[in-house]
Protein backbone atom coordinates (compact mmCIF):
# COMPACT_ATOMS: atom_id res chain seq x y z
CA UNK A 1 0.00 0.00 0.00
CA UNK A 2 1.12 3.39 -0.85
CA UNK A 3 2.12 5.46 2.25
CA UNK A 4 -0.13 8.85 2.29
CA UNK A 5 1.58 12.39 1.99
CA UNK A 6 1.74 14.84 4.85
CA UNK A 7 1.15 18.57 4.50
CA UNK A 8 2.24 20.85 7.74
CA UNK A 9 1.01 24.27 7.82
CA UNK A 10 3.19 25.93 10.02
CA UNK A 11 2.93 29.20 11.91
CA UNK A 12 5.09 30.85 14.92
CA UNK A 13 1.54 31.45 16.89
CA UNK A 14 -2.10 30.66 17.25
CA UNK A 15 -3.93 33.15 15.03
CA UNK A 16 -2.00 33.34 11.97
CA UNK A 17 -4.22 31.81 9.79
CA UNK A 18 -2.88 28.34 9.86
CA UNK A 19 -6.08 26.36 10.19
CA UNK A 20 -7.79 28.86 7.78
CA UNK A 21 -5.53 28.37 4.86
CA UNK A 22 -5.77 23.93 5.15
CA UNK A 23 -9.80 24.53 5.16
CA UNK A 24 -8.99 26.07 2.00
CA UNK A 25 -6.78 23.68 0.40
CA UNK A 26 -9.05 21.07 1.55
CA UNK A 27 -12.07 22.83 -0.48
CA UNK A 28 -9.67 23.22 -2.89
CA UNK A 29 -9.14 19.29 -3.17
CA UNK A 30 -12.85 18.43 -2.70
CA UNK A 31 -13.54 21.23 -6.13
CA UNK A 32 -11.13 19.07 -7.81
CA UNK A 33 -13.34 15.78 -6.77
CA UNK A 34 -11.16 14.04 -4.29
CA UNK A 35 -12.84 12.37 -1.20
CA UNK A 36 -11.96 14.86 1.75
CA UNK A 37 -13.13 14.55 5.21
CA UNK A 38 -12.37 16.70 8.60
CA UNK A 39 -10.79 14.01 10.82
CA UNK A 40 -10.39 17.08 13.80
CA UNK A 41 -11.40 20.40 13.80
CA UNK A 42 -10.63 22.95 16.50
CA UNK A 43 -13.24 25.87 15.77
CA UNK A 44 -12.06 28.46 18.80
CA UNK A 45 -15.19 30.40 18.18
CA UNK A 46 -14.10 31.93 14.87
CA UNK A 47 -16.81 32.47 12.27
CA UNK A 48 -14.59 32.58 8.84
CA UNK A 49 -12.29 29.57 9.90
CA UNK A 50 -15.79 27.59 10.67
CA UNK A 51 -17.42 28.66 7.81
CA UNK A 52 -14.58 26.96 5.62
CA UNK A 53 -15.85 23.93 6.50
CA UNK A 54 -19.34 24.25 4.83
CA UNK A 55 -19.54 21.12 2.83
CA UNK A 56 -16.87 18.55 4.10
CA UNK A 57 -17.71 15.80 5.54
CA UNK A 58 -16.99 15.22 9.47
CA UNK A 59 -16.10 12.15 11.18
CA UNK A 60 -17.62 12.71 14.66
CA UNK A 61 -15.34 12.66 17.48
CA UNK A 62 -14.63 9.60 19.78
CA UNK A 63 -15.76 10.70 23.40
CA UNK A 64 -13.44 9.00 26.43
CA UNK A 65 -14.20 9.49 30.18
CA UNK A 66 -11.56 10.28 32.09
CA UNK A 67 -11.42 11.86 35.62
CA UNK A 68 -15.23 12.35 35.91
CA UNK A 69 -14.86 14.32 32.76
CA UNK A 70 -15.80 13.55 29.18
CA UNK A 71 -13.13 14.29 26.52
CA UNK A 72 -13.53 14.45 22.56
CA UNK A 73 -10.45 13.07 20.91
CA UNK A 74 -10.02 12.53 16.79
CA UNK A 75 -11.82 9.13 16.33
CA UNK A 76 -8.48 7.72 14.30
CA UNK A 77 -10.35 4.05 13.67
CA UNK A 78 -13.12 5.47 11.80
CA UNK A 79 -11.03 7.65 10.08
CA UNK A 80 -9.23 4.46 8.64
CA UNK A 81 -13.13 2.35 8.11
CA UNK A 82 -14.18 5.30 6.11
CA UNK A 83 -10.76 5.48 3.96
CA UNK A 84 -10.96 9.17 2.45
CA UNK A 85 -8.18 10.12 -0.45
CA UNK A 86 -7.46 13.03 2.28
CA UNK A 87 -8.28 13.79 6.40
CA UNK A 88 -7.78 17.25 7.55
CA UNK A 89 -6.69 17.17 10.96
CA UNK A 90 -6.19 19.92 13.07
CA UNK A 91 -3.44 20.75 16.06
CA UNK A 92 -0.55 18.18 15.50
CA UNK A 93 1.07 18.59 18.62
CA UNK A 94 -1.91 17.88 20.67
CA UNK A 95 -1.69 15.33 23.37
CA UNK A 96 -4.34 12.97 23.75
CA UNK A 97 -6.60 11.97 26.75
CA UNK A 98 -5.22 8.97 28.27
CA UNK A 99 -7.42 6.03 27.02
CA UNK A 100 -7.23 7.25 23.40
CA UNK A 101 -4.69 4.49 22.59
CA UNK A 102 -1.81 6.56 21.06
CA UNK A 103 -0.33 9.60 23.67
CA UNK A 104 0.18 12.19 21.05
CA UNK A 105 -2.27 13.33 18.03
CA UNK A 106 1.16 12.84 15.87
CA UNK A 107 1.42 9.66 15.99
CA UNK A 108 -2.18 9.15 14.73
CA UNK A 109 -1.63 10.99 12.26
CA UNK A 110 1.28 8.56 11.06
CA UNK A 111 -1.16 5.82 11.15
CA UNK A 112 -3.63 7.35 8.67
CA UNK A 113 -0.58 8.51 6.70
CA UNK A 114 0.17 4.25 6.99
CA UNK A 115 -3.21 3.37 5.94
CA UNK A 116 -2.44 4.99 2.67
CA UNK A 117 -4.25 8.64 3.60
CA UNK A 118 -2.83 12.14 2.77
CA UNK A 119 -3.47 14.30 5.61
CA UNK A 120 -3.27 17.84 6.24
CA UNK A 121 -2.05 19.34 9.49
CA UNK A 122 -1.37 22.63 11.57
CA UNK A 123 1.00 23.27 13.71
CA UNK A 124 2.82 26.12 15.43
CA UNK A 125 7.22 26.13 15.18
CA UNK A 126 7.38 26.14 19.03
CA UNK A 127 6.09 22.61 19.39
CA UNK A 128 9.21 21.28 17.76
CA UNK A 129 11.20 19.23 20.58
CA UNK A 130 14.73 20.78 19.73
CA UNK A 131 13.39 24.47 20.29
CA UNK A 132 11.71 23.94 23.44
CA UNK A 133 14.61 25.46 25.36
CA UNK A 134 14.76 28.40 22.98
CA UNK A 135 11.35 29.22 23.41
CA UNK A 136 11.49 28.62 26.85
CA UNK A 137 14.01 31.54 27.18
CA UNK A 138 12.97 33.59 24.54
CA UNK A 139 8.94 34.00 25.92
CA UNK A 140 9.50 32.41 29.62
CA UNK A 141 6.51 29.83 28.26
CA UNK A 142 7.96 25.89 28.84
CA UNK A 143 6.35 24.12 25.96
CA UNK A 144 4.28 21.14 26.93
CA UNK A 145 3.66 19.68 23.90
CA UNK A 146 6.02 18.89 21.14
CA UNK A 147 6.70 16.82 18.56
CA UNK A 148 10.08 15.37 17.53
CA UNK A 149 12.01 17.45 14.46
CA UNK A 150 11.73 13.81 12.68
CA UNK A 151 8.79 13.61 12.30
CA UNK A 152 8.13 17.07 10.92
CA UNK A 153 10.99 16.38 8.77
CA UNK A 154 9.49 13.70 7.10
CA UNK A 155 6.35 15.82 5.72
CA UNK A 156 6.40 15.79 2.02
CA UNK A 157 5.73 19.47 2.39
CA UNK A 158 5.89 22.15 5.11
CA UNK A 159 3.82 25.24 4.17
CA UNK A 160 4.61 28.74 6.20
CA UNK A 161 1.52 30.70 7.17
CA UNK A 162 3.07 33.85 8.14
CA UNK A 163 1.39 37.41 8.95
CA UNK A 164 3.68 40.25 10.80
CA UNK A 165 3.25 40.47 14.47
CA UNK A 166 1.72 44.04 14.51
CA UNK A 167 -1.33 41.96 12.32
CA UNK A 168 -1.35 39.49 14.46
CA UNK A 169 -1.77 42.05 17.58
CA UNK A 170 -4.07 43.92 15.54
CA UNK A 171 -6.19 40.68 15.27
CA UNK A 172 -5.73 39.61 18.58
CA UNK A 173 -7.67 43.56 19.85
CA UNK A 174 -10.24 42.60 17.25
CA UNK A 175 -11.67 40.03 19.09
CA UNK A 176 -10.86 37.85 15.69
CA UNK A 177 -8.67 35.16 17.53
CA UNK A 178 -10.02 35.15 21.30
CA UNK A 179 -12.69 36.48 23.29
CA UNK A 180 -12.06 39.90 24.91
CA UNK A 181 -10.77 38.49 28.13
CA UNK A 182 -8.54 36.24 27.13
CA UNK A 183 -7.32 38.47 24.68
CA UNK A 184 -5.99 40.81 26.68
CA UNK A 185 -4.30 38.52 29.13
CA UNK A 186 -2.52 37.53 25.70
CA UNK A 187 -1.37 40.78 24.60
CA UNK A 188 -0.11 41.48 28.19
CA UNK A 189 1.93 37.99 28.47
CA UNK A 190 3.12 35.62 25.43
CA UNK A 191 1.61 37.46 22.56
CA UNK A 192 3.95 40.76 23.34
CA UNK A 193 5.46 41.91 19.60
CA UNK A 194 9.10 41.28 21.04
CA UNK A 195 8.12 37.31 22.07
CA UNK A 196 6.04 36.94 18.38
CA UNK A 197 9.04 38.76 16.88
CA UNK A 198 10.98 36.00 18.04
CA UNK A 199 9.01 33.17 17.33
CA UNK A 200 8.34 34.23 13.79
CA UNK A 201 12.05 34.44 12.91
CA UNK A 202 12.46 30.64 14.49
CA UNK A 203 9.80 30.20 11.78
CA UNK A 204 11.35 31.29 9.18
CA UNK A 205 14.64 29.82 9.70
CA UNK A 206 13.00 26.61 10.47
CA UNK A 207 11.20 26.60 7.12
CA UNK A 208 14.37 27.94 5.04
CA UNK A 209 16.33 24.94 6.48
CA UNK A 210 13.43 22.53 5.22
CA UNK A 211 13.72 23.90 2.24
CA UNK A 212 17.50 23.72 1.92
CA UNK A 213 17.40 20.16 2.81
CA UNK A 214 15.46 19.23 0.19
CA UNK A 215 17.43 21.04 -2.21
CA UNK A 216 20.63 20.12 -0.95
CA UNK A 217 21.60 16.44 -0.08
CA UNK A 218 23.94 15.33 3.12
CA UNK A 219 27.21 15.15 2.75
CA UNK A 220 28.96 12.41 4.37
CA UNK A 221 31.17 12.34 7.00
CA UNK A 222 30.16 14.61 9.86
CA UNK A 223 29.54 12.35 13.27
CA UNK A 224 28.04 14.06 16.44
CA UNK A 225 28.14 13.29 20.18
CA UNK A 226 26.46 14.14 22.63
CA UNK A 227 27.90 13.90 26.00
CA UNK A 228 25.12 12.57 28.64
CA UNK A 229 25.03 12.99 32.69
CA UNK A 230 22.25 12.86 35.25
CA UNK A 231 22.37 16.59 35.55
CA UNK A 232 18.91 17.46 34.46
CA UNK A 233 21.37 20.36 31.69
CA UNK A 234 21.58 17.40 30.00
CA UNK A 235 18.11 18.10 27.99
CA UNK A 236 19.64 20.72 26.65
CA UNK A 237 21.93 19.45 25.30
CA UNK A 238 20.14 16.75 23.74
CA UNK A 239 18.19 19.30 21.76
CA UNK A 240 21.07 21.55 20.83
CA UNK A 241 23.06 18.73 19.74
CA UNK A 242 20.37 17.05 17.34
CA UNK A 243 19.33 20.57 16.08
CA UNK A 244 22.56 21.12 14.63
CA UNK A 245 23.08 17.54 13.59
CA UNK A 246 19.87 18.17 11.46
CA UNK A 247 21.34 21.08 9.82
CA UNK A 248 24.43 19.61 8.64
CA UNK A 249 22.32 16.34 7.48
CA UNK A 250 25.23 14.36 10.40
CA UNK A 251 24.81 11.49 12.38
CA UNK A 252 24.12 12.30 15.82
CA UNK A 253 24.99 10.07 18.80
CA UNK A 254 24.62 9.98 22.83
CA UNK A 255 26.62 8.45 24.87
CA UNK A 256 26.89 8.34 28.94
CA UNK A 257 30.12 6.90 30.41
CA UNK A 258 28.84 5.07 33.97
CA UNK A 259 31.34 4.15 36.87
CA UNK A 260 31.28 0.31 36.45
CA UNK A 261 28.14 -0.97 38.43
CA UNK A 262 26.48 2.67 38.23
CA UNK A 263 22.92 2.80 37.25
CA UNK A 264 21.61 5.78 37.23
CA UNK A 265 17.86 6.83 36.62
CA UNK A 266 18.34 10.28 35.61
CA UNK A 267 20.54 8.95 32.78
CA UNK A 268 18.23 6.45 31.82
CA UNK A 269 15.52 9.23 31.48
CA UNK A 270 17.99 11.48 29.29
CA UNK A 271 18.60 8.39 27.05
CA UNK A 272 14.79 7.29 26.54
CA UNK A 273 14.15 10.70 25.60
CA UNK A 274 17.20 10.73 23.09
CA UNK A 275 16.15 7.75 21.71
CA UNK A 276 12.46 9.61 21.00
CA UNK A 277 14.85 11.95 18.91
CA UNK A 278 16.02 9.19 16.75
CA UNK A 279 19.67 9.17 18.31
CA UNK A 280 21.61 6.65 18.50
CA UNK A 281 22.38 5.97 22.62
CA UNK A 282 25.18 4.10 23.80
CA UNK A 283 26.08 3.65 27.50
CA UNK A 284 29.97 2.34 28.46
CA UNK A 285 31.52 1.87 31.51
CA UNK A 286 34.98 3.33 32.68
CA UNK A 287 36.78 4.71 35.80
CA UNK A 288 38.57 7.51 33.52
CA UNK A 289 35.74 9.39 32.32
CA UNK A 290 37.68 11.89 29.66
CA UNK A 291 39.88 8.92 28.34
CA UNK A 292 37.00 6.50 28.00
CA UNK A 293 35.06 9.47 25.91
CA UNK A 294 37.89 10.43 23.75
CA UNK A 295 38.76 6.65 22.44
CA UNK A 296 34.86 6.15 21.77
CA UNK A 297 34.95 9.32 20.28
CA UNK A 298 38.18 8.25 18.10
CA UNK A 299 36.50 4.83 17.46
CA UNK A 300 33.11 5.93 16.25
CA UNK A 301 34.78 8.45 13.75
CA UNK A 302 33.02 11.57 15.32
CA UNK A 303 33.89 14.31 14.20
CA UNK A 304 32.34 17.04 16.83
CA UNK A 305 31.79 16.68 20.59
CA UNK A 306 29.01 18.65 22.72
CA UNK A 307 29.50 18.82 26.28
CA UNK A 308 27.88 20.48 29.45
CA UNK A 309 29.93 22.76 31.35
CA UNK A 310 31.46 21.05 34.50
CA UNK A 311 30.13 21.09 37.77
CA UNK A 312 31.40 22.84 40.92
CA UNK A 313 33.85 21.36 42.47
CA UNK A 314 34.86 21.42 46.06
CA UNK A 315 38.15 23.58 46.61
CA UNK A 316 40.89 21.05 46.87
CA UNK A 317 40.25 20.44 42.82
CA UNK A 318 40.25 24.06 41.98
CA UNK A 319 43.41 23.63 40.74
CA UNK A 320 43.52 20.45 38.70
CA UNK A 321 41.80 19.92 35.44
CA UNK A 322 38.10 19.65 34.82
CA UNK A 323 36.37 16.98 32.74
CA UNK A 324 36.07 19.20 29.71
CA UNK A 325 39.18 20.33 30.04
CA UNK A 326 40.99 17.03 30.18
CA UNK A 327 38.58 15.72 26.93
CA UNK A 328 39.98 18.95 24.83
CA UNK A 329 43.50 18.14 25.48
CA UNK A 330 42.73 14.57 24.97
CA UNK A 331 40.55 14.40 22.24
CA UNK A 332 42.82 18.00 20.12
CA UNK A 333 41.57 16.68 16.57
CA UNK A 334 38.06 16.79 17.21
CA UNK A 335 35.84 20.25 17.06
CA UNK A 336 34.36 20.15 20.95
CA UNK A 337 31.40 22.81 21.75
CA UNK A 338 30.42 23.46 25.51
CA UNK A 339 26.69 23.98 25.61
CA UNK A 340 25.89 26.56 28.59
CA UNK A 341 23.19 26.00 30.78
CA UNK A 342 19.59 28.30 29.88
CA UNK A 343 18.48 30.43 32.26
CA UNK A 344 16.48 33.41 32.17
Amino acid sequence: MKRGRLKVYLGYAAGVGKTYRMLEEAQVLKAKGLDVVIAYFEPHGRPDTIAKTEGLAVIPRRRIPYGGSVFEEMDTEAVLARKPEVAVVDEFAHSNIPGSGAEKRWEDVRRLLDGGIDVLTTMNVQHLESLNDQVWHVTGVRVRETVPDWVVDEADEVVLVDLTPRALRNRIERGVVYAPEKARRAMENFFTEANLSALRELAMRHTAHEVEEKLFPAKPGERILICLTGRPASANLIRRGKRVADYLQAECLAVHVAAPGKNDEAVKRHMTFARNLRIQTHVIEGKDVPRTLAAFAHAQHVTQIFMGRSGPRPWWKLFSETVVQQVVRQARDLQITIVAERRR
